[in-house]
């Protein structure tokens, strides 16, 4: 059978979980339908050991040494490795769940779309909520304006929903999440990928709408990521520090705002969630039980907030924004820049 997919592993926020995000992988999907790439951007040693163990038996798997690089650069260098008509990529804290490659190609294949995604799921962790919730179904790429001025909010459908209430068709999205998504190949080789650690999957999202490609989500594929909740390792830290640290998020921010002339409603929020998650990180690799941790979590967040207060003008900003491409004509974002770096 010719293989239609390349899966590849990535670390995104740590490097806890490898080994498990393989075994799922091949536990649930055919192996004789893909090729795995495994992007080392830096694992420790007993993490590597570990995911070798996993990939005893096994011949249709690369490991590619990059370095300790960002996700995006990481994506930008292995699109040349890539032969297949698509490239899954998933992250390392992600687990594949049964059933879940096949409608993607199916849908790619109907759909002709530059981009699927299975229904996003998670596990209790970060937040409270139900053992296992949606975190995202669709995003829409929303506006609202402060004193005259456009800003962009991320507006993700059925956030925290129970996966049985979820909608069973698939449905267009402007935007996805790099926890899981397969997209064409051709068409990720001709993508911008620019140096972002936030903000990189909107772009991505908006590149596409500008080029009038189809982005949808395939609810009879799902997986589930971690969210912090398995206690990682002191060395996770490196990882999260890599992607999270204040300059580069800054330097994200600005250069999203560079390529398509908008600011970010919640960009503050996005510091203060990079700090919320270090401190979650670290009660969890002390072991402090998720209820406590998130507990803990709020408290400090409370006096953070109380001391730095967020820049947030609008009351229930989300809900009172509105469809970025209803305004704009054609609903067609108008790129201004195309620097990736």
């Amino acid at each position: 059978m010719e293989k239609k997919t390349t899966i590849v592993i990535t670390p995104r926020d740590r490097y806890s979980e490898l080994a498990g995000c393989i075994q799922d992988i091949y536990a649930y999907t055919d192996e004789s339908s893909f090729d795995l790439l495994i992007l080392d951007l830096g694992y420790p040693a007993e993490d590597l050991a570990a995911a070798k163990r996993e990939l005893t038996g096994h011949n249709n798997y690369r490991i590619l040494n990059f370095g300790r690089i960002i996700p995006m650069a990481a994506m930008s260098k292995v699109r040349e490795h890539i032969n297949t008509p698509y490239a899954a990529f998933m992250d390392n804290d992600s687990r594949a769940l049964p059933g879940w490659l096949p409608p993607l190609v199916e849908t790619a294949e109907q759909t002709q779309a530059a981009i699927v995604f299975p229904i996003t799921l998670e596990r209790a962790g970060v937040d409270e909520g139900a053992d296992i919730r949606n975190h995202l179904f669709t995003t829409r790429i929303h506006v609202i304006d402060v004193e005259k001025t456009p800003y962009l909010v991320e507006y993700k459908t059925h956030r925290r929903t129970v996966p049985e209430q979820l909608p069973h068709e698939i449905t267009e999205s402007e935007s996805f999440e790099l926890h899981c998504v397969m997209f064409n190949t051709a068409i990720l080789k001709t993508l911008e990928l620019p140096h972002m650690t936030i903000r990189e999957h909107l772009d991505i999202g908006m590149q596409c709408k500008a080029r009038n490609l189809k982005i949808y989500v395939v609810p009879q594929s799902r997986i589930v990521f971690d969210n912090l909740a398995t206690p990682g390792k002191l060395a996770d830290l490196k990882y999260f520090n890599l992607r999270w640290n204040s300059q580069i998020t800054w330097q994200s921010s600005r250069l999203f705002e560079k390529r398509w002339g908008y600011k970010f409603y919640s960009e503050y929020s996005i510091y203060n969630w990079a700090i919320r998650r270090r401190l979650f990180l670290l009660m969890r690799w002390l072991c402090i039980p998720i209820g406590l941790a998130n507990k803990i979590d709020r408290v400090f967040m409370s006096i953070r907030r109380r001391v730095a207060p967020i820049w947030d003008p609008i009351k229930d900003a989300e809900a009172k924004s509105t469809s970025l491409y209803d305004r704009l004509p054609n609903r067609t974002p108008q790129q201004l820049d195309h620097s990736v770096i």
